[in-house]
């Protein structure tokens, strides 16, 4: 599965603070039936967005009408609970390109790269100066630049570094996954058997 390109994003942001929000959470398992990755999007967060009938909960923050934008920004311990590489996908589907906290679970950071979806760790403090300003202000914009691994709030003009593995990294850059790296080294590869012989 090749996924888009992926180097500087520009967006205002929802927010989401609450802390250890788990994969039944971001996309409850009686969805999980689906055996591609599209439509996950419409059930993301099912629980917290609509009621027992179905109707959408108006004080949950994806329908809430000021929030919007491809940058999801969460709390600490973002993505525990179950492996499920369908949390990526639902999050991924429903349009939002970043996720932003201040620690992911290391099997949903994984799957979020694998699936095009950058989660961006950063410090608590800058954290909570991320929630503070999307508070004052539902239509900052946050910028996240991949080449130099940096988020910054563009009102204030604070910024932080973040870390990504150089491998997923060059992937996202490129647009390729797994097997689309293999193929742009194909010539290394070749060449490096020809010389075993």
């Amino acid at each position: 599965m090749s996924i888009d390109k992926f180097n500087t994003i520009e967006s205002s942001a929802v927010p989401l603070p609450i802390e250890n929000v788990d994969t039944d959470q971001i996309i409850p398992a009686r969805f999980l039936k689906a055996t591609t990755r599209d439509g996950f999007g419409q059930n993301l967060f099912r629980d917290w967005r609509y009621d027992k009938q179905d109707q959408p909960k108006s004080d949950f923050v994806l329908n809430q009408e000021k929030y919007s934008g491809t940058i999801l920004v969460a709390g600490k311990n973002f993505g525990s609970g179950s492996s499920r590489e369908h949390a990526a996908w639902a999050i991924f589907d429903y349009g939002f390109k970043v996720v932003v906290s201040s620690f992911f679970a290391d099997i949903f950071k994984n799957n979020a790269l694998n699936n095009g979806l950058l989660p961006v760790q950063i410090s608590e403090a800058f954290l909570d100066k991320i929630f503070e300003a999307i508070e004052l202000d539902a239509n900052t914009k946050i910028k996240v630049d991949l080449q130099n691994q940096e988020i910054k709030l563009m009102a204030s003009g604070e910024k932080e570094s973040f870390d990504i593995n150089p491998y997923k990294k060059e992937c996202m850059l490129n647009g390729y996954d797994d097997i689309d790296y293999l193929m742009s080294i194909r010539e290394k590869i070749e060449n490096f058997e020809q010389n075993l012989v």
